[in-house]
């Protein structure tokens, strides 16, 4: 083979084939016909091992007839029906090069490439993706959010975009720990594998209560903010409690602090003085759970002005932004502790810190945004 001519694509299939089955360079070179330094030169540029030719993808010859029917002028329809192939096939193929710029070797030789495994994972080869990852797993936000906002915040760089699931993988797959493996307690579940969960809900019989059917439609809109749901997260033997408030439109979260107790009375008194604190449009209604400790709702509604609905047995779907926000909670209040330990300053830091997070159903805005834009 004369000095500076390319060896073609069939030739390099061959010497690559020949040198993964243990030949030497020099060997490889003789059998196909070519110079041990172009050997050599192919095993740097081309480093991973031959794959197996799947009957299904597209193959040598039929790349060099593609080639050769663009030259001709042929159109895509036609080259597919000549070749028996979908016309979507041959138009991916020749996407990747394009029209005038596409050979049949180059093609065969990208396939290869793309084809071959282990493939470089993004956060590893990408610092500056895997510190904003960090960075947002060190704030609370889920894998999810932290996908959003980075396409948020780089719209016009994919280098800085990256799929929840790669974050969970660099988490919890083995041999992909690209994470830092204490990051992981900054998940909500904080476990090593993902898994189904189930919630239970609270129940009592409230004297004089408005059942949810007889709440306005305009609440179930969400058009409007000032509708709440409400409920109890437990601790550990059900004998302490923190209060949680959640509005319906922006998903703003306000936290009670029931360092008395979680009987009617201090719960009534924890209800007033969070509400009234707010202005008057964001002081509709509550939606509550049938749990006793809202028994005394009508003293509530007399000081604060806001009707008190109540869901149906069994039916935390009724407010499902609430029982979100509880699962959210649990994170840092776990279950079986006992939540009479955290003070009220605390449950503001937990509250401001949730009411920081992007969310997905305001569009990756953050509830503090979201009621913002609504009182401005």
């Amino acid at each position: 083979m004369r000095r500076g001519t390319r060896m073609d694509q069939a030739k390099r299939i061959e010497a690559k084939r020949l040198y993964w089955e243990g030949m030497r360079a020099v060997e490889v070179a003789a059998a196909v016909g070519c110079s041990a330094n172009m050997v050599f030169k192919l095993m740097q540029v081309s480093p991973w091992p031959p794959r197996r030719r799947n009957p299904l993808r597209l193959s040598l010859s039929e790349r060099e007839e593609i080639s050769v029917g663009l030259e001709s002028g042929e159109s895509m329809r036609s080259i597919a029906r000549r070749l028996k192939r979908a016309p979507s096939t041959i138009c991916r193929e020749i996407r990747g090069q394009g029209n005038r710029q596409y050979r049949g070797w180059r093609g065969d030789e990208r396939a290869e490439k793309l084809a071959a495994r282990p493939k470089p994972r993004k956060l590893e080869s990408s610092p500056a993706l895997r510190k904003a990852v960090e960075e947002g797993l060190a704030r609370n936000w889920s894998p999810q959010q932290i996908e959003k906002r980075l396409r948020i915040a780089y719209p016009d760089n994919p280098a800085m975009h990256v799929s929840h699931e790669t974050i969970y993988q660099a988490l919890y797959v083995q041999g992909r720990g690209t994470l830092r493996k204490e990051l992981i307690k900054h998940l909500r579940q904080r476990r090593t594998a993902r898994r189904h969960h189930s919630r239970t809900e609270l129940n009592g019989k409230i004297p004089t209560m408005v059942n949810i059917s007889e709440r306005p439609s305009e609440v179930d809109s969400r058009a409007l903010p000032g509708h709440w749901e409400g409920d109890l997260i437990l601790g550990k033997g059900q004998r302490s409690a923190i209060g949680t408030l959640v509005e319906r439109s922006t998903r703003y979260v306000m936290l009670l602090h029931l360092a008395r107790g979680k009987t009617a009375e201090h719960v009534r008194d924890a209800l007033t003085k969070k509400i009234q604190k707010l202005p008057a449009e964001l002081r509709r209604s509550l939606t509550w759970d049938q749990g006793k400790e809202l028994s005394e709702h009508a003293q509530f509604s007399v000081a604060t002005g806001v009707k008190v609905y109540f869901c149906d047995p069994h039916s935390p779907w009724q407010r499902g932004s609430n029982e979100n926000t509880n699962g959210l909670l649990r994170q840092y209040f776990p279950k079986g502790t006992d939540l009479s330990v955290h003070s009220a300053a605390y449950l503001n830091h937990v509250a401001r810190e949730l009411n920081g997070r992007p969310r997905q159903t305001l569009g990756w805005r953050t509830p503090s945004e979201k009621l913002n834009e609504l009182l401005r």
